[in-house]
Order: C-alpha cells, then sequence, then structure tokens
C-alpha cells in the first residue's frame, strides 16, 4: 500500500491530559481507513492534528513522503487535504449549487479578473456541477441549503470537500444523525470516492463502518489498542472487551 497520509508518534496533550498518545498510521490510495473509538476516545482530536487545526506536541505528518508538520491547516487544503466536520458547515442561506461554486471557487482563484462577476466564473460553475452529480444533488442544485434534509446536507459538505480536488478526505461522522436510507446514500457515495482518494472516516455506527472499511482503527483514551483488518479487529479480544460488544 502507497502511504499518501502519515502519521508517526503523534501526540497532543493539554497540560495533564493526554487527548492523543503515540498515535501512528497510514492512509492508502483507494483506501478507507476507519477510526472508532467511543466518546472522548481522541478520534476528532486526531482529525484536527491530521489536517493541521491542532500542533502535535511529539510527532510527525507526512503528505507522500513530504513532512508537513509545521504547515497551517491553510497550506495543507491547498496541498490536497480535505476535512469535514461533525457539525455541518455549509452557507445555510445560499442554494446547493452556490455553496458548491464558492468551495470551487475557492481552489480556482482568478483575481486578475477584477472586471467579471464571481458568479459568472465558468470554471467555477462547471466544476459545482460536475460535483453535485457527482455526489447525487444536482436534483436539489437550486434548493436554499436550508431546505436541504439533513443526509443531504452532509452529502453537499462532502461535494464542497471534493471541490478543493483532495487526495485525502478527513470525515468526521458523517453519517451522524442518519436514517436508515440516508446512511445507506452516503456509504455508496463513500464506495466511489474511495477510487482516487484516502479516507479517514471517524464514525460510531459499527454496522456502517464494518461495511464500507478496508482498515480500522480503534482508540482508547487516546492510544490505538488495534489496528488493521476488519476482520482481525473485529475477533481482537481487547476490541471486543473495550469497544465493539454486542457487534463482535
Amino acid at each position: 500500500m502507497k502511504a499518501i497520509l502519515q502519521a508517526q508518534g503523534l501526540s497532543r496533550h493539554f497540560g495533564a491530559l493526554k487527548a492523543i498518545d503515540n498515535v501512528s498510521l497510514s492512509l492508502g490510495a483507494d483506501r478507507i481507513h476507519a477510526v472508532i473509538g467511543t466518546n472522548g476516545a481522541g478520534k476528532s482530536t486526531l482529525i484536527h492534528l491530521l489536517s493541521g487545526e491542532l500542533p502535535p506536541t511529539t510527532g510527525t505528518v507526512t503528505l507522500n513522503g513530504q513532512d508537513i508538520t509545521s504547515w497551517s491547516q491553510p497550506r495543507r487544503a491547498r496541498a490536497g487535504i480535505g476535512r469535514s466536520y461533525q457539525r455541518n458547515t455549509i452557507f445555510l442561506p445560499l442554494t446547493v449549487r452556490e455553496n458548491c461554486r464558492l468551495a470551487a471557487q475557492a481552489k480556482l482563484q482568478r483575481p486578475w479578473y477584477v472586471w467579471q462577476s464571481a458568479q459568472g466564473c465558468r470554471a467555477s460553475n462547471e466544476r459545482a456541477d460536475e460535483l453535485l452529480e457527482r455526489t447525487g444533488l444536482s436534483a436539489v442544485a437550486n434548493k436554499v441549503a436550508a431546505s436541504l434534509s439533513h443526509g443531504q446536507k452532509r452529502q453537499l459538505e462532502v461535494a464542497m470537500c471534493l471541490a478543493t480536488s483532495p487526495q485525502v478526505l478527513l470525515l468526521d461522522e458523517p453519517l451522524a444523525g442518519m436514517g436508515a436510507e440516508e446512511s445507506e446514500r452516503m456509504l455508496e457515495l463513500l464506495r466511489r470516492l474511495r477510487a482516487g482518494h484516502a479516507i479517514l472516516l471517524v464514525e460510531h455506527d459499527m454496522d456502517a463502518v464494518f461495511a464500507v472499511a478496508d482498515d480500522i482503527t480503534v482508540m482508547v483514551n487516546g492510544s490505538p489498542i488495534a489496528s488493521g483488518l476488519p476482520a482481525a479487529v473485529r475477533s481482537n479480544p481487547d476490541v471486543q472487551a473495550a469497544y465493539l460488544g454486542e457487534h463482535a
């Protein structure tokens, strides 16, 4: 497996609290790596460290073999690391297409076109329409984002993330709050996105995780207790005791 994004010995301490303690993992091309654990296990903090929103206390992060540990979040985003959040980060008063166009415009900046309306940028509009088609949102492109269902809002957030042409997708609980039908649509989208991306998926829905993940890391109190293929993780006694319970 070719590692696209790699963490080595990553830790983040807040005083005496070790939110992340000596975590190492690799995200490979065309694979979904799920990170699971109970609340407080450090999953979201790990995404903050990988995306550059928090600096590590110790450890390194590399992208395509280049050390990016000191890089800011915007620089990592421009280099190809996209992420979603637990809460929706879309522009609710704008239409679905406008949300996606703005995200595409951030990637396709043309400041020298001072005489042209940003809304008239052909490249941004074409990119937005392409991604709405890819994420299954073309039928609601002209709807105000506030009127979307919860699942559609999460799909829109993924579409906006894709507008920056990332190599790596860091997805923080994209299925949270969804019903069965919306969850299946999101899982199908993740399966399609696997091709061409390295995906880190933080998720609490164990059925969803084992349905879509190629690799799984289990965290407890900021540290990994198991990592590997889903079958091996499922049968790990420490994982069964700490987290999976009846799902094992």
